[in-house]
């Protein structure tokens, strides 16, 4: 397997986190997003979106970092990351979709503008920020994890961003529920950080 991948990019961490927690090998491939490498024909051969990460298995190419985790757990039958029943299954999709939406254009959103002056609005992205991040810190002041009674790809998936808030200038301070999951994580075997040490190596 190959992951095409972006160090300074959540999306990829997420894939990259989910890789190592539950022991499975991929080439790592940096895509050089700086120069244009994700527009170019070579890389829209994989993801005619021009995003990364790209998941290569083979002849299978999945792009998007939630599908390319739901392949991963599929492809090594890990029911306990993604649940098979069907109330288990729904609550791990919930938290992707929130993943996807709320805070990709939360959090994520902030910290596109802070790190890569991104044109959104960052009056607009922290509000919805904070939005979310209160609303997650409600569901965890009542359980241990977000989607069920152990770790799941929900966790992994509302991690990255959620983990480097403060790089988007969204402060934690407020949310101790957040800030003891985001530990109870981050002491998971094969757990994979997202630091600004890594950042920095990477940039």
């Amino acid at each position: 397997m190959k992951l095409y991948h972006y160090p300074l990019s959540g999306h990829s961490h997420r894939v990259r986190l989910f890789l190592s927690l539950i022991g499975a090998e991929a080439e790592l491939a940096q895509v050089d997003l700086g120069s244009g490498e994700h527009r170019a024909a070579p890389f829209l051969a994989l993801n005619r979106f021009g995003q990364v990460p790209v998941l290569e298995d083979g002849d299978t190419i999945v792009s998007d970092s939630n599908a390319i985790l739901v392949y991963l757990a599929k492809k090594y039958e890990r029911s306990d990351w993604l649940p098979e029943d069907p109330a288990g299954a729904a609550a791990v999709q919930r938290c992707l979709s929130v993943a996807a939406g709320q805070i990709a254009y939360g959090p994520g959103a902030a910290r596109l503008v802070a790190l890569f002056n991104a044109r959104f609005d960052m009056a607009e992205v922290s509000t919805r920020a904070h939005a979310i991040l209160k609303l997650i810190d409600a569901e965890l002041d009542t359980r241990i994890w977000i989607a069920a009674s152990r770790p799941t790809l929900a966790d992994v998936a509302l991690y990255s961003y959620i983990a480097r808030a403060q790089d988007g200038r969204i402060a934690l301070s407020s949310y101790p529920a957040i800030q003891a999951w985001l530990a109870r994580i981050e002491t998971l075997p094969g757990f994979v950080p997202f630091s600004p040490e890594h950042l920095a190596a990477a940039a």
